[in-house]
């Protein structure tokens, strides 16, 4: 079991996903919260009942799952939604996350969480933050280019998040990724072989 909880954090676009395909290609666990509420939401997920049940049938897409464009643009269009689909979602994802660092079997795990900052709760969970960062024009061109989107919607999206301020405040470790994959695996083999000493003096510690 991992006990040592390395936080991955970045705002939309910054390359949270390509730094933890770096850190796996260590050998090391990664729990990430997108994929847990992908899970959730699938047509067989454990929260589409109660999606269903407060938002209506027409939340879910013709295979059962959850029409996430649709849930995007009303929780866009209403904090109100939001709250109401982050108060079903949020405690099923934390528990899941949780039951799965725990069954982590390397050295230490990364909890992939894109909104670690704004959550508060996730932040005690850790024992590092380590933030992908770039500036945020480049956060705007990558998920334009990758999710199709317009330059509205995704600043729309960027002014849901914590601020790129507020995200570098909050890091112990900070990854620039505002170059090459490349240059991303080097700083991430430097940060693997930091956390691995940590962590074997927090299993230290304990005995």
């Amino acid at each position: 079991m991992s006990n040592f909880v390395v936080g991955l954090t970045g705002g939309i676009g910054s390359g949270k996903s390509a730094a933890a395909d770096c850190f796996a290609a260590h050998g090391i666990g990664v729990v990430d919260t997108d994929a847990i509420a992908h899970e959730l939401t699938a047509a067989d997920g454990a929260a589409m009942p109660a999606l269903r049940a407060e938002f209506g049938r027409e939340v879910a897409a013709a295979d059962g799952a959850l029409d996430r464009s649709r849930m995007r643009r009303l929780a866009f269009a209403d904090p109100a939604v939001r709250w109401r689909l982050e108060g079903i979602l949020h405690p099923m994802i934390r528990e899941l996350a949780g039951d799965r660092c725990r069954q982590a079997v390397s050295s230490y795990v990364i909890l992939a969480v894109p909104l670690l900052v704004e959550s508060g709760t996730y932040r005690q969970r850790c024992d590092r933050v380590v933030v992908v960062d770039c500036p945020e024009s480049l956060q705007i061109s990558r998920v334009m280019a990758r999710n199709g989107l317009g330059e509205t919607e995704v600043r729309a999206i960027l002014a849901t998040q914590a601020s790129r301020d507020q995200r570098l405040a909050a890091a112990d470790d900070v990854l620039a990724n505002d170059g090459d994959l490349a240059t991303l695996r080097v700083q991430i083999a430097d940060l693997h072989q930091r956390y691995v000493g940590l962590a074997a003096q927090k299993a230290k510690a304990k005995c």
